[in-house]
């Protein structure tokens, strides 16, 4: 059993108290956040208790942490957790800046202590179908992937600034499910982007509509496709052409109800947002964790991993602000 302290009690963490507590293999013992009432609620309602993130982090009872704080306060914790002895799972990025992740990537390493990021859409069924049968081989060699992630609306203005922008805060899940899918990291990464969506967004230096084409060692390409907007739900598919067929992942919807008429053909719309399309992969993520720690399967996504994804973000952010592209350094 894992004795667990969660930092954190805003949406993102009352999620993962859920999985924490849900799951047989785990209790949750403590839960921090600068907001005490919100950590005392969220304690209270999965029988642990309200604590300073500082004495979660010193508890020697405590196994490890979940880290769903403030991304400007990940590597702080995720240093401070691995020197006091203990397993980590961090929220997605490792950090605003790519020097700061890198040098807690040095630290951690010097502890030897497992530190997992949450990128939760790599244990998503879908998409962990799709690598598997690339995996497989079932399309041949892989060629072309386009990841589409699209967002119901824009976030509010005050989180935009300071978020880390599009390409930090919203694209670098699918910067990290190109890596998962392509099988490593690109050589080049090349970005356009527009505010189109809220003017505000770009006010605050920041666009809401981006495409990212990245190239690979090999040849291949990858392009990623993001927008803040998609007033039909919350849009997110897959596809990977490869040299003998073509693999996709389509829309989650609210329902599977299909009407055919005269008219015509309809369906339900995509679910609303990311809650409602990835509960499941919260929950498979926790579990891989814990398979980590407990049973000594290989910690699925790493620090390094992180890293990786947030230097093709800043790549794309540095190219966005040139308008050339970016050659990721080895």
């Amino acid at each position: 059993m894992l004795k667990v302290g969660l930092l954190g009690a805003g949406r993102i963490g009352q999620v993962h108290a859920v999985n924490i507590a849900n799951n047989p293999r785990s209790t949750l013992a403590a839960v921090s956040d600068v907001n005490t009432p919100a950590a005392e609620k969220l304690a209270a309602r999965h029988g642990a208790v309200a604590q300073s993130s500082d004495a979660i982090i010193a508890d020697p009872s405590i196994d490890a942490v979940l880290v769903a704080t403030s991304t400007d306060t990940h590597s702080d914790l995720i240093e401070a957790a691995t020197a006091a002895g203990k397993a980590v799972l961090c929220e997605k990025p490792v950090d605003l800046s790519l020097e700061r992740a890198r040098a807690c990537l040095d630290k951690v390493g010097a502890t030897g202590k497992p530190v997992m990021i949450g990128f939760n859409r790599r244990f998503d069924p879908n998409f962990a179908a799709l690598r598997a049968a690339s995996l497989r081989d079932d399309i041949g060699k892989s060629e072309l992937l386009s990841v589409t992630s699209f967002d119901p609306a824009p976030p509010p203005v005050s989180y935009v600034k300071v978020s880390g922008g599009l390409f930090r805060d919203m694209m670098i899940h699918d910067f990290d499910m190109a890596n998962f899918l392509m099988g490593e990291t690109p050589v080049t990464v090349s970005a356009i982007g527009s505010a189109l969506v809220d003017p505000e967004i770009g006010a605050a230096g920041d666009v809401d509509t981006a495409v990212v084409t990245m190239t690979y060692a090999d040849g291949r390409i990858a392009v990623i496709k993001n927008s803040r907007r998609a007033v039909y739900g919350y849009d997110q598919r897959v596809e990977l052409l490869g040299a003998e067929g073509m693999l996709q992942v389509t829309n989650m919807l609210e329902n599977t109800v299909v009407t055919s008429t005269a008219a015509g053909v309809s369906s339900a719309k995509p679910t609303h947002f990311f809650l409602e399309r990835y509960m499941p992969a919260y929950a498979a993520e926790w579990e891989a964790f814990l398979a980590a720690l407990l049973d000594g399967a290989p910690l699925p996504v790493t620090l390094e991993d992180g890293v990786a994804a947030l230097a093709m973000a800043e790549a794309a952010t540095e190219s966005l602000r040139t308008g050339s592209p970016v050659t990721l350094k080895g």
